[in-house]
């Protein structure tokens, strides 16, 4: 199985939905940072289950604990372990939905890979498994603060057929995200999306949503083409989040219906450099970043999940009715944001590392100690 992401700064993820912890392994973190669990707790209380009547109803602190890797509150720059341990497991819940595959989830897929499966909560299926991206991630994320000073803001842009208006890219904060459950700075669409997630609750249904997300001062030449293009790592990272079915970038697919006349983006000065009239791009060219906002969008589908009825069959081929228990999520939207968030923290401080690393021949030269 793969559970290992990123190059030189990379994240190893373990733990299953119902087992007694999760967490993750972040290794290539400089040494000499100042971290402790203040730094990454704010991200898992914003991923955490519980939090409001969106959610699922599961209960969970989700307090992390460094475990390695950080002595009196700064880095050593080996291996920093993260563990977050389970506290409100109901393994029973999922009984019945051991014999019988989840209509759109990954029951049956994994038993046809491995021959066993983790029969509660989806095993390494489960969003649960995304808090070890999230704690890692919010180190990356200092990381980025730290050393360039890169912002990453994302957010709820669309519920369903609900459609936020466009947010500033250049000005939209946290704390305007988090005005409201539904995490949509647009208040208006954001009321509407939190009486439909609701309403689809109560119904024991599910709907999907995007969330649309910006990371700010990349600086220009991050991005390794010709594989490892920018976003494709970005469009990797975000695909690999449970539940989610579409990447874009920039126009992304509106793009399509432009003409290139329309399409391209002037080049114009910008404070000592080059920058762009329009952002089409996504801040991204050739698959390197060019000083421009990365804007990109991720579709989530809905919650494979539900409590409603469903004629289906089960692994013998027999037909049966299920109605699934547990406690599960009706929108994953507002909960996907941090991860959202985390996740390209850890692509972009992994990029600059990588850029580091290929400053050329002559800044090596130029750190050489006299003599050599």
């Amino acid at each position: 199985m793969s559970s290992r992401f990123g190059t030189l700064l990379n994240v190893s993820t373990f733990g299953e939905s119902h087992c007694k912890g999760v967490g993750s392994i972040l290794d290539g973190c400089p040494p000499g940072m100042p971290l402790d669990e203040s730094d990454i707790q704010p991200q898992l209380d914003r991923r955490r289950p519980g939090q409001s009547r969106l959610t699922t109803d599961r209960q969970e602190a989700d307090q992390v604990t460094i475990f390695s890797g950080v002595e009196n509150g700064v880095t050593l720059g080996t291996p920093i372990g993260l563990i977050v341990y389970n506290k409100d497991q109901r393994p029973g819940d999922y009984r019945e939905m051991s014999k019988i595959p989840r209509p759109s989830h990954a029951d049956y897929t994994y038993q046809m890979k491995y021959g066993i499966r983790a029969s509660s909560g989806g095993g390494r299926a489960s969003a649960r498994e995304t808090i070890g991206r999230v704690a890692a991630g919010a180190v990356a994320e200092k990381i980025l603060r730290l050393g360039c000073g890169i912002e990453i803001v994302a957010w709820v842009s669309a519920v369903n057929t609900i459609a936020a208006t466009e947010a500033d890219v250049h000005t939209i904060t946290r704390d305007m995200v988090d005005t409201n459950p539904v995490r949509c700075p647009d208040p208006d669409a954001a009321r509407r999306m939190e009486a439909l997630v609701a309403q689809v609750k109560e119904e024991k249904d599910s709907v999907g949503g995007i969330v649309t997300c910006v990371c700010r001062n990349v600086p220009a030449g991050w991005g390794e083409p010709v594989f490892d293009k920018l976003e494709a790592r970005l469009a990797q990272a975000m695909l690999s989040i449970p539940a989610t079915k579409g990447f874009e970038i920039g126009s992304g697919f509106a793009g399509t219906r432009l003409r290139g006349s329309a399409h391209n983006d002037p080049f114009r000065a910008a404070e000592g450099r080059l920058g762009t009239v329009t952002n089409n791009s996504g801040g991204i060219q050739g698959g390197i970043a060019n000083g421009e906002p990365i804007v990109f969008r991720v579709a989530f589908k809905p919650p494979a999940t539900i409590g409603l009825p469903q004629k289906t069959v089960d692994f013998d081929g027999n037909p049966v009715v299920l109605e699934a228990k547990g406690r599960h999520d009706p929108c994953v939207v507002p909960r996907a944001v941090p991860i959202v968030e985390t996740m390209a923290a850890l692509v972009l401080a992994d990029g600059a590392l990588r850029q580091k690393a290929i400053m050329g021949f002559d800044h090596l030269r130029r750190s050489r100690p006299e003599g050599d």
